[in-house]
């Protein structure tokens, strides 16, 4: 049997107009209602549309031609306050420019992009300078924790609590704040999508958040913070929801400028049954990484990792559960005088010592080779894993692995590590 065709919605029959300074947010929300009594297709044709925050429903297929361009507004009030969850911690937060909540069978697909005009929102984070917006006054009253929380940021694709979900052969750029969130959802798939051109603050490249049954494959993921990352909520909102991130693959994936792929630092609801495999590294910060902190409990367990190939990465294997602690512990200063929010009480809620303890289990690596080329400046180390005194690591296995760096690096508090058949170059004098 032949395969069924939608009917197309052209956003430009529904009214909207190409070249960036008309708003558009109602024509394409009206074409994508339209689809939605059908399960119908929506396309953007070729051309810059400028838009606020749109939702996608059920059955609907949002089609981005090729060099078709979703504009994100630089407007606040184009993206309204909805349910959320940020950084581990449930709270309203703004709309993302595409937005798939409470839906099913929902595809954004195309060779077109979408463009956050992210420096809007990262001034307002760190200013002009990097040294000021609203950071600044936070990291000076102590409060270091709660700006990225109070600094609401767009993020450009959001799927929430939804299931059955493909994203496909776009391109994400300029984000405000995370590039694409998956939160709650279920059977999703993240496929031969980029993601570039983001200088900004908490630009993370694709956000795996309490999810399960994720498969992200053949993405060149280009950002200034962590490339992919699998989360699962933090501290005692985190504990409170306990919902894992579990049965995801990441493979075949081109990863540049960043944070490298994260397990953590959000591992409240635990994170497990990880496969990542046959990723390319270059000049990442760091190739696999696992953070958490001492609030934030759950276990890191059934993790393999293979066929990873990287070329300039400054530590190819970063594991820290003390992680940034300005950042991972929150407590309101006694002098404190301002409003605080209802969030800031679930992030400031003690958890229990043994509860806030995260673990890890059955860590398995194998067949990695790092290397280093001319053109690296600077340090390079091949080992940075810290784990806690009151709960080792445990689990790991390390296996054909080959490294060039100019540093070992260092490894403290583990139990039980396993090394097999792997080699560290130093080469200081590159």
């Amino acid at each position: 049997m032949m395969a069924e065709t939608k009917k197309r919605f052209d956003i430009a029959a529904f009214g909207a107009v190409s070249g960036g300074e008309v708003l558009c947010t109602d024509a394409i929300q009206a074409a994508i209602d339209a689809a939605a009594a059908c399960g119908g297709e929506v396309s953007v044709p070729a051309g810059v549309y400028l838009t606020g925050a749109l939702f996608l429903k059920s059955g609907v297929c949002l089609r981005l031609e090729k060099d078709a361009v979703l504009l994100g507004v630089m407007c606040e009030d184009a993206y309204p306050l909805r349910p959320s969850r940020v950084a581990g911690v449930e709270m309203d937060w703004p709309a993302a420019v595409l937005n798939v909540t409470d839906a099913a069978h929902v595809k954004i697909c195309g060779e077109g992009t979408i463009d956050g005009q992210g420096e809007y929102w990262w001034k307002k984070y760190w200013g002009e300078d990097r040294r000021g917006g609203m950071r600044a006054p936070y990291e000076k009253q102590g409060l270091r924790w709660a700006v990225d929380y109070d600094c609401f940021r767009v993020r450009n694709v959001v799927v929430f609590n939804s299931s059955d979900v493909e994203l496909e052969g776009f391109t994400s750029r300029r984000s405000g704040f995370w590039n694409i969130h998956l939160c709650y959802s279920s059977r999703v798939t993240v496929r031969g999508v980029v993601v570039k051109d983001n200088a900004g603050p908490s630009t993370d490249g694709i956000d795996i958040d309490s999810s399960s049954h994720v498969l992200v494959e053949h993405c060149c993921v280009d950002c200034n913070d962590d490339n992919i990352c699998v989360k699962a909520g933090r501290d005692w909102d985190g504990l409170r929801v306990n919902r894992p991130s579990e049965d995801i693959i990441i493979q075949d994936c081109t990863i540049l400028r960043g944070g490298g792929i994260a397990l953590g630092s959000e591992t409240s609801g635990g994170i497990r049954r990880i496969s990542i495999r046959n990723n390319m590294f270059l000049r990442t910060g760091s190739g696999l990484r696992m953070k958490s902190a001492r609030t934030r409990g759950g276990t890191v367990s059934d993790i393999t990792v293979e066929g990873m190939t990287m070329t300039d990465v400054r530590c190819p294997f970063s594991f820290e559960f003390d992680w940034n602690p300005m950042y991972s512990y929150c407590e309101i200063p006694g002098d404190y005088t301002g409003k605080i929010p209802e969030y800031w009480m679930r992030l400031t809620k003690k958890v229990e010592r043994e509860c806030g303890i995260p673990h890890t289990d059955n860590i398995r690596i194998r067949h990695v080779t790092a290397v280093l080329s001319q053109n690296l400046m600077g340090e390079s180390t091949a080992f940075q894993i810290l784990g806690l005194r009151e709960a080792p690591f445990q689990g790991l296995v390390f296996e054909d692995v080959k490294i060039q760096a100019r540093d070992f690096g260092k490894i403290s508090r583990v139990r039980d590590l396993v090394f097999r058949d792997v080699e560290v170059n130093l080469d200081r004098y590159r």
